[in-house]
C-alpha cells in the first residue's frame, strides 16, 4: 500500500508564492531592472536658469556592450571644450555688477593716492604708481582722458584678470583674444574735460585714486590667426572672470551702459 506524504512546509510555501506572482504583477514576470519611485523630485524639474526642464525618462536597461559605448561617449563629451553658451546664463550684468561709486571710492581711499592735478604730481604721491602697457594679457587703448598708471594692488588685479581671461579662452579653444583697457588714472583737470562728453564721469571719480580702470565689453582685439568668436560671447566670458574675483572681495565692479565698459576698483584684499 502506497503512503501519500505531505510536502515539506518550506517547499509548499515557495510553490504557493511562485503561483501568485504573475497575478500580482499584471500577468507578467517581475523584472529586477524595474525602478521604484522613478518620478523626479520637483527640484529636479528646474533647470539652472530657473525654467522647467523636460520630464526625466525612466532608466533604460542596457547590455554590457551598450553600457560600454555610453561610457566611451561620456568620456568623449567630457574631453570637449566647454560650450560658450553657458556663459550667457550668469544673469543680468547690470544687476550683478552694481557696486556704487560711494563704496568704490571708500575702497580707493584706503589703498589709493590723493587726487592729482597733472602728470608732474604723479612723482610725489603717497603711494607708488605702476606704469601699465599693452602686453600678453591685455591691450591698452588710446588714452585721451587718463594716464597709464595704477597703484600696485590695482596693477596686480589687472594682470590677474587678463591671465584668468586667457585661461578661460584656452579651455574654450578660443585663444587669440584680448580685452581693451580704456581708462586708467585721471587728474582733476581730465575729469572736468571728460564730464563734458561722458555723463558717467563724476567729480568724485575713483579714477583719480589710481585704484580704478575700465575694460571695454563692446570691443575685443583678435590676433587674426586663431578662431574668432563674437564680442558678445567674449563679454560674458570676461564677466564670469570678474564675478569670480568679486566673490573673493578682490574688486568692486560697475557695469556701465552709456560708456560700455566694466568699471573696476581694486580693494587690495
Amino acid at each position: 500500500m502506497s503512503v501519500f506524504k505531505r510536502p515539506f512546509p518550506l517547499v509548499a510555501a515557495i510553490v504557493t508564492l511562485l503561483s501568485i506572482l504573475p497575478a500580482c504583477s499584471g500577468g507578467r514576470s517581475v523584472d529586477p531592472f524595474d525602478t521604484i519611485g522613478s518620478t523626479p523630485a520637483p527640484w529636479d524639474l528646474i533647470d539652472a536658469d530657473g525654467t522647467p526642464a523636460p520630464p526625466q525618462a525612466a532608466p533604460v536597461r542596457q547590455s554590457a556592450d551598450t553600457a560600454g559605448q555610453s561610457a566611451d561617449t561620456a568620456a568623449h563629451e567630457a574631453a570637449k571644450p566647454a560650450r560658450l553658451s553657458r556663459y550667457n546664463r550668469i544673469g543680468r550684468l547690470h544687476e550683478i555688477f552694481n557696486d556704487s561709486n560711494r563704496y568704490q571710492y571708500a575702497a580707493g581711499e584706503r589703498i589709493g593716492i590723493a587726487p592729482i592735478t597733472g602728470i608732474a604730481d604723479a612723482y610725489y604721491t603717497r603711494r607708488p604708481l605702476v606704469r601699465i602697457e599693452s602686453g600678453r594679457w591685455y591691450d591698452l587703448d588710446t588714452l585721451t582722458h587718463s594716464m597709464p598708471y595704477l597703484v600696485p594692488e590695482a596693477a596686480s588685479l589687472l594682470e590677474t584678470i587678463g591671465r584668468n581671461f586667457a585661461d578661460s579662452l584656452r579651455r574654450l579653444g578660443a585663444e587669440g583674444h584680448k580685452f581693451r583697457v580704456t581708462s586708467v588714472l585721471r587728474t582733476s583737470h581730465s575729469v572736468k574735460r571728460l564730464r563734458r562728453v561722458n555723463r558717467n564721469a563724476t567729480d568724485s571719480s575713483t579714477h583719480q585714486l589710481g585704484t580704478t580702470f575700465d575694460i571695454s565689453y563692446a570691443h575685443f582685439n583678435h590676433d587674426g590667426k586663431s578662431p574668432q568668436i563674437s564680442d558678445e560671447q567674449l563679454k560674458y566670458v570676461l564677466a564670469e572672470v570678474l564675478l569670480g574675483l568679486r566673490r573673493q572681495n578682490r574688486c568692486m565692479v560697475k557695469f556701465e551702459r552709456k560708456s560700455p565698459c566694466f568699471h573696476i576698483t581694486a580693494t587690495g584684499l
